[in-house]
C-alpha cells in the first residue's frame, strides 16, 4: 500500500513539474512583454515551485528506500528536510519580490494588462489542476509544502487578473506592485507554517496534535500501571510518530507483563496514532537527570526490575 501510494505521488509529481516548467517559460516571456513585475514575480515564484517539486520527488524516492543497519528508520526524514528547504527558499524569493515591489511603486512602469490577465488565467488554471492533483497526499508534510506553493500560486495568478483589471479600466500602474507585495506576503505566510512544523520534526520536538500530559494521563490509567515517567515522544516523519517512557508496575514475573504492554500498545495506537513504541518496565522509579534515566543499583536490577520492550510498527 505504501509503494503504490508512492509511485502515485511520483506520477503527479512528474505531471506537475512538467506543467510547471512550461508555465514558468511563458510567464516569464511574456512578463517581459507586458513589462509586468508581477507576471515576473510569478515565473520567480513557479521556478522555485519547481524545486520544490524537484526535491520533494528525490525525498518520495528516498522515502521508499528500506531501513539499513546504517539507518535504522530508513530516509522518513527526507520528506520533512525537502519541505524545510522548500519553505526557505520560498521566504528568500518572497523577500526578492517585496523588495523589487517597493522599488516600482517609487519608479512606476507602464505595464500590458490585457496580456497580464491572459496569461495569468492560464496560469490559475494549470497551478489549480496541480493543487488539486496534490491535495489527496496533503496528509504527508513534504507533499503538503509542494500542495501550498501551488495553492498560493492558484490564489496569487487569480489577483494578477483582478490586478490587471483594474489597470485596464483605472491606468494605475502602482496596482502591479501592490500585487507583488500581496503575493509575497502569502507566500512568507504559507513557508512559516511548514518551517515551524518541520523544525520541531527536525529537532524531535513534541508532535503539534500529541498533548504529552493527555498521553501520560491515559497511560497512568491502563489497568496495572502505577506510574509513567522519562516519557519521551517524537516524529520519525510528518505521520509517523515514536514515543518511549518507563512505565512502573507491581512486581510480577516477566511472563505476566505482557498484558499490560498490549493494553498500553494498543491505547497508544488507537488513541493517538502513534505505533512506534519502546516501553520499558520497573517496580521502582528511577532517576531522571537531563533528560536521561538512572539505573538502579545492581542488586536492584537482579532482583526487582522486569523490563518490557515493545517495538511495533
Amino acid at each position: 500500500m505504501v509503494a503504490t501510494s508512492s509511485g502515485k505521488m511520483q506520477r503527479v509529481l512528474i505531471v506537475s513539474l512538467a506543467a510547471t516548467f512550461c508555465y514558468v517559460v511563458a510567464t516569464f516571456y511574456f512578463g517581459l512583454r507586458a513589462h509586468s513585475l508581477a507576471l515576473i514575480s510569478e515565473a520567480g515564484h513557479n521556478v522555485s515551485d519547481m524545486l520544490a517539486i524537484g526535491l520533494s520527488f528525490v525525498a518520495v524516492y528516498f522515502q521508499r528506500r528500506a531501513a539499513t543497519d546504517e539507518k535504522t528508520f530508513g530516509y522518513q526524514r527526507a520528506g520533512v528536510l525537502a519541505a524545510f528547504v522548500n519553505a526557505l527558499t520560498l521566504i528568500v524569493l518572497a523577500a526578492w519580490i517585496g523588495i523589487s515591489a517597493i522599488h516600482r511603486l517609487y519608479a512606476p512602469v507602464a505595464v500590458q494588462p490585457r496580456l497580464m490577465m491572459y496569461v495569468a488565467a492560464a496560469g490559475v488554471l494549470m497551478n489549480g489542476a496541480i493543487a488539486g492533483l496534490l491535495w489527496k497526499f496533503s496528509g504527508d508534510v513534504n507533499i503538503r509544502s509542494v500542495f501550498l506553493h501551488m495553492l498560493g500560486d492558484t490564489l496569487s495568478t487569480a489577483a494578477v487578473i483582478a490586478g490587471g483589471a483594474g489597470i485596464l479600466f483605472t491606468g494605475m500602474t502602482w496596482i502591479d506592485p501592490m500585487l507583488s507585495l500581496i503575493i509575497a506576503g502569502m507566500i512568507v505566510w504559507s513557508s512559516a507554517t511548514i518551517v515551524r512544523e518541520t523544525l520541531n520534526i527536525l529537532l524531535e520536538g513534541t508532535p503539534t496534535a500529541v498533548k504529552l500530559g493527555k498521553v501520560r494521563t491515559t497511560l497512568a490509567a491502563v489497568p496495572g500501571v502505577l506510574d509513567v515517567h522519562d516519557l519521551h515522544c517524537w516524529s520519525l516523519g510528518s505521520a509517523s510518530h515514536a514515543l518511549a517512557s518507563h512505565v512502573t508496575i507491581a512486581e510480577m514475573p516477566v511472563s505476566e507483563c505482557s498484558s499490560i504492554l498490549d493494553a498500553i500498545n494498543c491505547t497508544l495506537r488507537d488513541r493517538f496514532h502513534i505505533t512506534h513504541t519502546t516501553i520499558q518496565f520497573e517496580v521502582e522509579g528511577c532517576e531522571t537527570t537531563h533528560g536521561c534515566s538512572a539505573p538502579p543499583p545492581l542488586e536492584a536490577i537482579g532482583a526487582h526490575d522486569h523490563r518490557g520492550h515493545s517495538h511495533s510498527h
